[in-house]
């Protein structure tokens, strides 16, 4: 396939969230029916964001959250079945990667369950040591931080004398 006319995009304006949730449901099974109101929440609060697409068609996807300088993470990449093999997905995660938020950062974290040998060959390596989990949806109240109980030190920090 004839790659030359596929277009990447940094401009995360440009999402087509219906075509980025049928992206989803087509290619992974770990977004499988995410809502387009929750899609609207990831890609507004990830930089960057980085669209491909063939002419009008989104046909692939990747986001990443950073400090910028110490930690960041690469989430839901993905690349349409059949324009996988032509290196769209390696390019996707480079530019990725190339952004000014990600290049100079100190480690690059992304989960993968059955891709390891593809993110291998694009320099990550596996890492078992350093992954923890919180599932909120296992957690039934809230963090005690957020609870809504009158504390001195609290009111404190939420007033501010000018």
């Amino acid at each position: 396939m004839d790659c030359r006319h596929i277009q990447f995009c940094v401009d995360k304006s440009k999402i087509d969230f219906h075509q980025l949730q049928q992206l989803y449901n087509k290619t992974s099974f770990w977004a499988k029916d995410r809502r387009i109101e929750d899609l609207e929440m990831a890609i507004a609060n990830s930089n960057p964001v980085v669209s491909v697409w063939d002419g009008n068609q989104m046909i692939g996807c990747a986001r990443a959250t950073s400090d910028g300088i110490y930690r960041a993470t690469i989430w839901d990449v993905v690349i349409a079945p059949h324009y996988q093999g032509f290196g769209l997905g390696r390019k996707l995660v480079e530019t990725v990667l190339s952004h000014p938020l990600l290049s100079r950062v100190e480690r690059v974290y992304l989960m993968t369950t059955y891709q390891q040998n593809f993110y291998e060959r694009i320099g990550f390596k596996e890492n078992q040591s350093t992954t923890m989990i919180l599932c909120n949806s296992d957690v039934a109240s809230p963090l005690p931080i957020f609870e809504r109980q009158t504390h001195p030190m609290l009111e404190e920090l939420n007033t501010v004398s000018v």
